[in-house]
């Protein structure tokens, strides 16, 4: 039984005039204890950045940096092929913008939650991930590390004691190894649904994969999508049914607190 548990979100992907998602930022940023931003190269941009890292503020949740491949055009779900050098160096420089709005508003960077194809390119590269957590704990050791259970992401940051929280994806499918199944257009899901699928997996560790089996899940923080058609309603059903099943929900840094 998990009776504490982050409950995160992706925000601010828009750019310019544009805003992905039919949720308002402010609405969503109510319900969750900890927002990946994004840090302008799948989406975001200045201005953006800004008006939503205020809103982490004002709402008490954690700042998280989403950085992503140079892809707006992909929204960062196309793969790149380059080196690990250049991946790092990019998200580098998205975690720094990101760190530095929260400066502007007191808000230190709790955590580092790679974009799309990028996390999931890092949860099969070893080097990728070996890099990325090296290249962290010179900048921002202090920050959490956003991963899959099962990745090498987690494997590298536990090995190099990089502080690391496993999430659970409430709006995606798993297959039977665990990982998540790509999906670029995802339909209108049941907030209830997903509700039920979240209480479950705090009470009894398990989720139900395509193929119809249960599989074994461990995880700190649960996330939805601002994308996903009825994101607002499904974070309103993830929060009031775990709430009401006696399951805080809390920012992963004190989510890791508890656990230590």
């Amino acid at each position: 039984m998990r009776d504490i548990v982050d409950l995160n979100c992706d925000m601010g992907e828009g750019f310019g005039q544009w805003e992905l998602g039919e949720a308002p930022d402010a609405d969503l940023m109510a319900l969750i204890s900890s927002a990946n931003i994004a840090a302008g190269f799948h989406a975001g941009d200045p201005n953006t950045m800004d008006r939503v890292i205020k809103l982490v503020h004002e709402y008490g949740v954690g700042l998280g940096a989403h950085p992503g491949y140079h892809d707006l055009q992909g929204f960062g779900r196309r793969y790149i092929r380059t080196s690990a050098e250049e991946l790092v160096n990019d998200i580098l420089y998205q975690v720094g913008a990101i760190r530095e709005f929260g400066r502007r508003y007191g808000v230190p960077l709790q955590h580092i939650k790679p974009h799309g194809a990028l996390y999931m390119e890092a949860a099969v590269n070893e080097e990728l991930s070996q890099h990325m957590v090296e290249t962290l704990q010179k900048t921002c050791g202090e920050a959490i590390l956003f991963c899959m259970g099962p990745s090498k992401t987690y494997e590298v940051a536990k090995r190099c004691g990089q502080p690391v929280v496993r999430e659970l994806f409430a709006d995606r499918d798993y297959d039977e190894s665990g990982h998540i199944v790509f999906a670029r257009k995802v339909a209108r899901p049941d907030p209830q649904a997903i509700a039920a699928k979240c209480l479950r997996a705090c009470k009894e560790g398990i989720v139900e994969t395509v193929q119809g089996t249960e599989i074994e899940m461990e995880f700190e923080s649960i996330c939805f999508h601002s994308d996903t058609p009825g994101a607002l309603e499904i974070g309103k059903a993830i929060r009031t049914t775990l709430t009401e099943n006696g399951i805080t929900i809390a920012p992963a840094a004190t989510v890791l607190d508890r656990m230590n």
